[in-house]
């Protein structure tokens, strides 16, 4: 008599679920005119500050050294000028749109619909936005790098800076990009049947008003560096490996939390 053999077929595990997922996004990214008309943004930022910085009026000398264009001097959260926040801290601004955009049309192309029909792990979608969203930011930040030393010879300024410090602050504003990223997918998620206010949204927190608006009351404190944008304006040119330190611990934290909350809110609302 013949051993009847009965398949079994395995179930993927979670960093196969989350490669496949990966995969997917990672393609759309690359093959949407949206990903390279953002990168392109981030490039022509600097040059539109540093405009700024040689024009007349209120924002004329507002750099004293090519790198400002880059970080701010020292970790300020009460910006008393547009040159205190005038660096790559605008990324996350436009970066938030980008995301908004990016989700918004998961939703408004059916994709999330077909998607979770077939792959019911929540929180593979949260995990997978956020690292693909983490990653063009970071690409964003890179063209802003390239574009503000373009735009910092441009003005004529001096490039001298502590080598050590800069590559830290620019270091720590690329890892707060996961922060960043974890925060817009999030927002998304929570509103994500009403795109105007997901994009407002994450406008308002992209410029850090509401830390901005807590410094003003309890004055420049270690303590809102518990913040994304608190550890953001950290990463700044007196910058050292702590800081480095600082925003990927809080980077890091405050993704756990967002993709753990938005995994839930998915599990126990309507997706779609």
């Amino acid at each position: 008599m013949e051993n009847t053999k009965t398949l079994q077929f395995e179930k993927p595990s979670f960093f196969e679920r989350l490669k496949g997922m990966l995969g997917v996004d990672f393609y759309r990214l690359f093959h949407t005119p949206l990903f390279y008309i953002f990168l392109a943004i981030a490039a022509i930022i600097p040059a539109l500050v540093s405009m700024g910085a040689m024009g007349e009026g209120e924002t004329a000398g507002m750099f004293s050294n090519a790198w400002q264009i880059i970080a701010a001097d020292n970790p300020l959260y009460i910006v008393h000028n547009m040159g205190e926040y005038a660096n790559m801290n605008m990324v996350f601004i436009f970066g938030g749109i980008m995301v908004s955009i990016f989700i918004g049309h998961d939703y408004r192309s059916g994709y999330v619909k077909q998607l979770f029909t077939t792959h019911a792990k929540k929180e593979d979608y949260m995990i997978s936005k956020t690292l693909v969203s983490a990653f063009s930011m970071v690409c964003m930040c890179g063209t802003y790098l390239v574009g503000g030393m373009i735009a910092g010879a441009a003005t004529g300024l001096p490039f001298t800076i502590n080598a050590g410090s800069l590559l830290c602050a620019i270091l720590g504003k690329m890892i707060m990009s996961l922060g960043w990223a974890s925060l817009y997918t999030f927002i998304n998620i929570i509103f994500r049947r009403k795109f105007g206010i997901s994009i407002a949204l994450c406008f308002v927190l992209g410029t850090g008003i509401p830390v901005i608006g807590a410094a003003a009351l309890v004055g420049n404190t270690a303590a809102l560096n518990i913040f994304l944008y608190g550890s953001s304006v950290y990463a700044c040119l007196s910058a050292n490996l702590l800081s480095v330190l600082v925003c990927l611990t809080c980077s890091v934290v405050w993704a756990i939390i967002y993709n753990v909350l938005g995994s839930v809110i998915l599990y126990h609302r309507d997706v779609y």
